[in-house]
């Protein structure tokens, strides 16, 4: 976070598709660690405001009615809610969760397309694009299939392969056809708006060059597309669905606008402003969604995954830029993907966790915590049904749950279900207390600089530190030969209890309003809207002593019952019977044997071992990789058709083996003297292949 001083905070999460329920992996990459940030914010009493909504447009969703034979508006309809509630249910503490199909959105979107439109900053361009005849229309990307060129896989989209997982356009399809009709698609003359990227990139590289303190991850996939050099992105399609191009633009340009639709990746980021401005209307004030978008003092921050970085640090600020009068992103902090035990996420095959389900097996704050424990800040991490149980029983149950437990029924017990009073506090009481004012400050830092496992790992610690503390002041010994210690003991244990129910809220809400009751706290700040405005009592004050002696306490309670084996094997039984149905499907084939060869074909084989130096994606193309290979006795340019496997930071310092005598080809412009050695799996997947030995060392 730059040293800049901000008088409120506007906090946005990626907008869900609204073409099926949450899983796990949303509530990882962009939600929970969303949450626990403006929790935290809000209980240090800051001006937050928290927005989020369902993305209801987009081929996803026409896909998903097509296939389920409704019209997208009855598709949005039915998972909206679903989406919404379920949010509810897990504790998401949005200011407002809106929708992309409100005349407020539609109104806000046509105004940024005017705005810029007025302004110039489009370019219109006419060029030949796939038709459906027999629908009578254009095809976008997802609606054309075809063959892919890379694995021959007969069932490629236009924009993607899903069996190798290369990036495509409808164009290198061979044999396309029409998702719709599957009718062969013929080329046909069509114009569309296109945002210039290109001309903002001495902007765009200025000012994320002020953001040196952004996430390594997301700005080294920044790096990469401005080392390509920024291109113009059309912002308009001729699709069925969307948020309609306004007509005195289209008009104005000569261009018919019957039939044409702002482009989902334009208008869904616009949903945030949108539905800050339902917020404000909702508070009685209209006006006061421009705070938070457009006054300086105001921070705004995107928590998403790592797929739509780019949307979020380049196109979004670019359009920010050019309409005028906005704040732009003060981060972006984007996580990586979350896989489920050791698989990558993949609802078409039933391998993830749904979040509607799991709620109806388990409390809300057993999942906000092991995920929020886990999270895929810099690397994708891995959800197992044994780590949730480990967490939910070694950590919460046996260390949070257990100091709470045995310090209020010992209250209870010894005295009177009060806080007694403390009395000439030794050396370990006073240390103790001393620790204890050191969280806030501590967990605070973790939370500012978007470090949310470190914020959840520290406040753990707090009951760590109440655990050893009650443990080594051994209070069943002194309530018999000094009671003076034995309530020092006990007073100070409560303490700890009280500052726990406000620096776990983040992260476990409704266990923390529980603890609060068990304790008989009140006027605590809130962390989620609607709380009561006149509370002081927040984040900060939690480092110091928040129970009076004589103190009427609640009645104890568990705090966290354990998860049995049972409940974990069907949850592991749910993901098998998946996985046991993806595989009673044709297995992909493997690659049919080559020909037997003799030994002196192989030994014509000149194999080097040597180190990347440099990596970088070869400019107007998909596939190529530029990399500088040592050799030992000499550097080597090689091109490598890789760039949809590999990101080219992450190669350089790989170990490769290396065909050294290869003929030289030239490719893109570019010469290419070698050629890597590479295990391609059944699904297309690439592993670059290594051994050990000084650069130059003969591979036999």
């Amino acid at each position: 976070m730059s040293e800049k001083t901000f008088k409120r905070i506007l906090v946005t999460s990626a907008l869900p598709y609204a073409n099926g329920p949450i899983h796990i992996g949303h509530l990882a990459g962009a939600y929970i660690p969303a949450d626990l940030y403006c929790r935290y914010q809000r209980l240090k009493g800051r001006d937050l405001v928290y927005v989020c909504g369902s993305d209801e447009f987009g081929v996803a969703i026409v896909m998903k009615a097509l296939k389920e034979g409704v019209t997208p508006q009855e598709i949005v309809d039915k998972y909206h809610p679903i989406i919404r509630d379920s949010f509810e249910a897990i504790g998401m503490s949005f200011d407002h969760y809106g929708r992309t199909t409100t005349p407020t959105h539609e109104d806000t979107s046509q105004d940024f397309f005017r705005r810029l439109a007025s302004k110039d900053v489009f370019n219109l361009k006419t060029d030949e694009q796939l038709y459906d005849a027999e629908a009578g229309v254009f095809l976008a990307d997802r609606f054309v299939r075809g063959t892919c060129p890379v694995c021959g896989y007969e069932d490629a989209y236009g924009d993607q392969c899903e069996n190798c997982g290369t990036s495509l356009s409808p164009a290198e399809l061979i044999n396309p056809r029409s998702a719709l009709t599957d009718a062969t698609p013929e080329l046909r003359e069509t114009t569309h708006w296109y945002i210039p990227l290109g001309d903002w990139q001495p902007k765009l590289e200025a000012y994320i060059g002020s953001h040196p303190e952004w996430k390594p991850n997301v700005l080294g996939q920044i790096g990469a597309w401005f080392k390509d050099g920024l291109r113009d992105r059309a912002i308009t399609r001729d699709v069925p669905w969307g948020v309609p191009v306004p007509r005195d633009v289209a008009e104005a340009a000569g261009v018919e606008a019957e039939g044409k639709v702002i482009y989902v990746w334009f208008d869904a980021p616009i949903g945030y402003v949108s539905a800050t401005r339902e917020w404000a209307a909702a508070q009685g004030d209209p006006e006061r969604w421009r705070l938070y978008w457009q006054d300086d003092e105001s921070m705004l921050i995107h928590f998403i995954g790592k797929d739509n970085i780019v949307f979020h640090t380049l196109m979004f600020p670019a359009m920010l830029m050019a309409y005028g009068d906005y704040v732009v992103p003060e981060n972006v902090p984007a996580n990586e993907f979350l896989n489920i035990e050791g698989k990558k996420l993949s609802t078409s095959r039933g391998w993830a966790v749904w979040l509607h389900e799991h709620l109806e097996d388990f409390p809300p704050d057993l999942l906000r915590y092991a995920l929020a424990a886990t999270l895929p800040e810099t690397k994708d991490a891995d959800f197992s049904w044994k780590d949730f149980q480990t967490r939910a029983n070694s950590e919460l149950a046996d260390i949070l749950g257990n100091f709470v437990h045995r310090a209020l029924t010992f209250a209870a017990r010894e005295f009177d279900g009060q806080v007694p009073p403390l009395v000439n506090p030794g050396d370990f009481d006073r240390e103790t207390l001393a620790k204890l004012a050191e969280f806030p400050a501590r967990i605070g830092q973790s939370y500012e600089r978007f470090r949310i496992r470190e914020a959840v790992f520290e406040t753990m610690n707090l009951a760590r530190l109440g655990n050893k503390y009650f443990n080594d002041s051994e209070p069943w010994k002194t309530r018999k030969t000094d009671r003076e210690a034995c309530a020092n003991t006990i007073h100070v244990s409560l303490q700890l209890c009280a500052a726990l129910s406000v620096l776990m809220e983040p992260v476990l809400p409704f266990s923390a309003a529980k603890l609060r009751a068990m304790l008989g706290l009140d006027g605590i700040r809130a962390s989620a809207p609607g709380g009561d405005p006149g509370a002081t009592t927040g984040w900060d004050e939690a480092g110091q002593p928040l129970l009076q002696e004589n103190h009427a306490l609640g009645n104890p309670e568990i705090l966290f019952r354990k998860v049995e084996d049972d409940a974990i094997d069907a949850q592991i039984a749910k993901l098998s019977a998946a996985d046991a149905a993806e595989e009673a499907e044709p297995e992909t084939p493997y690659e049919p044997k080559k020909d037997f060869i003799e030994y002196d074909d192989f030994a014509r084989l000149d194999l080097r071992m040597g180190t990347v130096t440099a990596a970088e994606r070869v400019p107007k193309s998909k596939k190529l990789l530029r990399l500088e290979v040592d050799l030992g006795f000499e550097q080597r340019q090689i091109l490598a058709g890789a760039a949809q496997h590999f990101d080219p930071a992450d190669l350089v310092g790989r170990r490769v083996i290396a065909v050294a005598n290869l003929k030289p080809r030239k490719m893109m412009g570019l010469e290419s003297q070698g050629m890597l050695l590479m295990s391609e799996d059944r699904d297309g997947r690439l592993t670059l292949l290594s051994a050990e030995g000084e650069n130059g060392a003969v591979v036999r």
